[in-house]
């Protein structure tokens, strides 16, 4: 693992990206001095940071990678992602090695100097945002380098440990804890990062309920595994200063300035890119439950009008038919003008959903249902009707469509197991261009059942987590063998700590086999 000293503000920053959620004309307005400071102040070090953080994750590692292993989108031309072929630890390296020496280095500095400061409105964004990250990061490799991680600039190891998932997600929850806590102990005195802070503007109360909403996903994700921890933790999220979200006012979102140097990235991708179209997979389940939301992911297909999934995983020659007559993602998420056409025009400024009141909603729901966390199955119902509202208004849709929805036999809220499946059939569904969280929901729950390896792909089941960086073999040897001697084979099939208990899930099924292709019903 290298840990380099950056001084430069993330890849090619090296600014300050005064910032604030409701002012995303201020990303634009750059620091001119291009040289490395010595000293960074915090502000521009988490502007920067959250920058790289949100394009990774929400940007490259959805669009090569998970969204073809969730399944809520295909690729048409060039399918190598969709086959596995290019998830190999040489072609995803760049996932795992790059948050080590970018943002979370910077989120490390940015920590520093408010815990010095002794101010939780600094530390306190800079703690959840990094515990984001390591947590798209250990949920798809399973263990890694966490607590000897980012240290090389204090005279820690340049070649850190690799520590187990068990011991990463404890410490989520402690350092997710005292984010609420120190933020609300501090009150007047927290100090805050203002218009640097891209989400939330430094509106602190915001940063409770992201650092409690965070602590529920982690919470719920160990389930299967360890569900006293579950409930415990649950508990504890929903109880903490602030609460977790009430609303889609609550969401975590990042705004683009869309003005051609930071635009959303999927837009940035299909401005030259007209690779990928909505999977088969998820295109069926939303025709099949009547779903409003097809219109607000989807186009129609050119045609003939209609919308059409294409399947996951074919040859080059198979898929092909599909670059014409299958759909592409909706408009709102295309630049305007492209390569090979034009497709919208405002996506470059469309917003990143990096954690929303649907998701949190849902897992209330979950939590209600299994007596979890406090709730009880009388309120299941209410969360589910009000996550499912709130993924359909996120992305435009109305309270009278959502209504309508609802209203749905196939689609109402029921009790027991089968609500179990609805419920997370509809947070797959709302983590439609989240990717990683899809793929981690799919992996504890196995819902939707039509998720598994298209014709083409190269293993026979789903990946349950990619191979490690080969930059790794050669820089931290040691310390990765000892890893995987203790989690298991550096393979796709390998299991991460929370997912070891599958059958544990009431959801998992009993007449065929999860993510085998073949076994599951067709999509």
């Amino acid at each position: 693992m290298i840990n380099k000293k950056l001084l430069t503000v993330g890849s090619g920053l090296a600014v300050a990206l005064s910032v604030a959620a409701c002012n995303t004309d201020n990303l634009t307005n750059l620091n001119k001095n291009p040289n490395n400071p010595e000293d960074v102040p915090a502000s521009t070090l988490f502007t920067a940071a959250t920058v790289d953080a949100v394009s990774r994750w929400f940007g490259g590692y959805d669009l090569r990678a998970t969204e073809f292993v969730t399944q809520h989108l295909a690729e048409v031309q060039y399918p190598n992602e969709d086959q596995y072929t290019r998830l190999t630890g040489g072609s995803t390296a760049g996932f795992f090695d790059n948050p080590y020496t970018l943002h979370l280095v910077d989120f490390e500095k940015a920590i520093e100097k408010g815990v010095t400061a002794n101010q939780p409105g600094i530390y306190g964004p800079a703690l959840t945002m990094r515990t984001l990250s390591f947590g798209y990061i250990t949920d798809t490799w399973g263990d890694i380098p966490y607590f000897d991680a980012l240290k090389g600039d204090a005279g820690g190891s340049l070649s850190p440990k690799y520590d187990a998932q068990k011991d990463i997600y404890a410490d989520f929850f402690a350092q997710l804890d005292k984010v609420s806590k120190d933020i609300a102990a501090a009150g007047a005195n927290a100090g805050s990062l203002g218009s640097a802070d891209p989400i939330y503007g430094g509106d602190l109360l915001h940063w409770q309920r992201f650092a409690n909403s965070l602590r529920a996903r982690y919470a719920l994700r160990l389930v299967n595994k360890d569900p006293t921890t579950t409930n415990t933790q649950l508990a504890a999220a929903f109880a903490a200063p602030g609460g977790v979200f009430q609303s889609n006012a609550d969401n975590a979102v990042f705004t683009w300035p869309g003005d051609g140097v930071y635009n959303n990235p999927w837009a940035n991708f299909f401005s030259t890119r007209d690779d990928n179209r909505v999977s088969i997979v998820l295109m069926n389940l939303l025709k099949s439950l009547n779903d409003p939301r097809i219109s607000l992911y989807a186009q129609p297909s050119p045609d003939d009008g209609t919308y059409k999934g294409a399947p996951n995983a074919l040859t080059p020659d198979a898929a092909a038919p599909y670059i014409c007559c299958s759909s592409r993602i909706t408009a709102k998420m295309f630049p305007g003008n492209t390569a090979y056409g034009f497709f919208g025009g405002t996506g470059n400024s469309f917003p990143s959903f990096v954690m929303t009141y649907a998701e949190v909603a849902l897992t209330q729901a979950e939590a209600a249902n299994r007596s979890l966390g406090g709730l009880n199955p009388a309120q299941a119902a209410g969360f589910y009707d009000a996550g499912v509202t709130a993924s359909i208004e996120q992305w435009g849709g109305t309270a009278a469509g959502a209504a309508a929805y609802l209203a749905q036999p196939n689609v109402a809220y029921v009790a027991g197991t089968p609500g179990l499946i609805r419920i997370a059939q509809q947070k797959w569904i709302a983590l439609f261009s989240d990717g990683g969280q899809a793929w981690a929901e799919w992996r504890r729950t196995c819902v939707p059942y039509t998720v598994s390896p298209g014709p083409a792909a190269s293993r026979a089941n789903i990946p349950r987590r990619f191979q490690y960086s080969t930059t790794e073999r050669s820089v931290n040897g040691t310390n990765l063998n000892a890893a995987i001697a203790q989690q298991g084979s550096d393979t796709f099939e390998t299991r991460m700590y929370w997912d070891t208990a599958p059958t544990a899930a009431p959801t998992y099924p009993t007449t065929f086999t999860c993510g085998l292709r073949g076994s599951a019903p067709a999509p």
